[in-house]
């Protein structure tokens, strides 16, 4: 699918990036470049010393912000593939820095499509996030309006052969910022915060969501948003499997957090189909396709009329043994219960 191809990655140096980078050079031997776009210069440096020069000569590292739509253009030429997973992604910050948000999440959207439309682009698959899903903060604004315009821009490419896609996915296990390697840290504390008891999470590991990016780019017709079945947790749970010595402290829900992971809400049923192993939000407008033919395309079956799926009412939930073994494997081999 890769081989002889030439990629790139937008927010390539985050933890998304590093894996896809691994996991292609894994699989697809015979890629031809794999381009590394980010303004984050010093893990661009740390992940050139994993990729030496000599052994890997198809990696090329760009500095460049998706703000910036000529650096994109140059970064674009000769691309096959764009995987835009760069993205201002700290719903708080967000909050009180809205205009940088939308610079960075709608902005850099519009000057990605403009550059795979002007150089030829074949895929371009966008990552999402469940705060996409009725969204209630800036953050989730931002990315629900990102994933419209990359479903929009199969509409706008005439006779170009492009594809634009996205794949939306809650939490990744052990992610920066996420609520495991923060409560294997402040477990020394003897206190672990907690905003709500009844919170519940969406749970995927990293290599999960790489796989889901590999599988929308074989078989996307353009314009769906693929969202990967997968269990849930407890936070409660969480916590037990991390730190069943700790006291919990109930802290309270931040600005613009959900008690539950949203993906496909009720309105979204009659736009959503399911193709096995995810389901896929069709787009709301297409001129391309109709519904019949994805259903065709993808061998789907549609979900019933006010179908949902979220984090509290999911049907497959990880127990406290279950997510040890999880993090194990995906977050800290060395992990054990103090």
């Amino acid at each position: 699918m890769l081989n002889n191809k030439t990629v790139l990655i937008t927010g390539g140096t985050g933890s998304f990036g590093q894996r896809f980078i691994a996991t292609i050079l894994t699989r697809y031997k015979d890629v031809k470049k794999i381009i590394i776009y980010s303004r984050d210069e010093l893990k661009q440096s740390l992940i050139q010393k994993n990729y030496p020069r000599a052994q890997y000569p198809q990696l090329r590292f760009f500095i460049g912000d998706v703000r910036d739509r000529d650096r994109l253009v140059q970064a674009c030429e000769g691309v096959d593939v764009i995987i835009h997973a760069a993205a201002m992604k700290q719903v708080d910050t967000a909050e009180y820095n809205p205009s940088e948000c939308i610079r960075t999440n709608v902005d850099g959207a519009e000057n990605v499509i403009y550059a795979a439309l002007h150089c030829h682009v074949k895929d371009v698959i966008a990552l999402s996030t469940d705060k996409a899903c009725a969204p209630i903060s800036l953050y989730g604004a931002t990315k629900l309006t990102s994933d419209k315009l990359f479903a929009a821009a199969n509409n706008i490419r005439g006779t170009k052969d492009i594809r634009f896609s996205i794949v939306r996915y809650g939490n990744v296990m052990g992610s920066r910022g996420s609520v495991i390697p923060f409560f294997i840290e402040q477990r020394e504390t003897g206190i672990l915060p907690i905003t709500h008891k009844d919170m519940t999470r969406f749970n995927i590991s990293l290599q999960a969501g790489v796989d889901l990016v590999m599988f929308a780019i074989k078989h996307h017709l353009g314009g769906e948003i693929f969202v990967p079945k997968i269990s849930s947790y407890k936070i409660l749970d969480m916590a037990a499997a991390i730190a069943p010595e700790c006291d919990i402290k109930i802290v309270g829900i931040r600005p613009g957090e959900k008690l539950h992971e949203e993906m496909i809400t009720a309105s979204d049923s009659i736009q959503t189909i399911d193709i096995g192993e995810y389901y896929a939000i069709l787009p709301s407008v297409s001129y391309m396709y109709s519904t019949d033919d994805y259903i065709e395309h993808h061998h789907a079956t549609r979900v019933a009329l006010g179908f949902s799926y979220n984090s509290e009412e999911n049907s497959q939930y990880e127990t406290i043994t279950s997510l040890r073994e999880l993090i194990v494997q995906h977050v800290d081999a060395d992990f054990q219960v103090l």
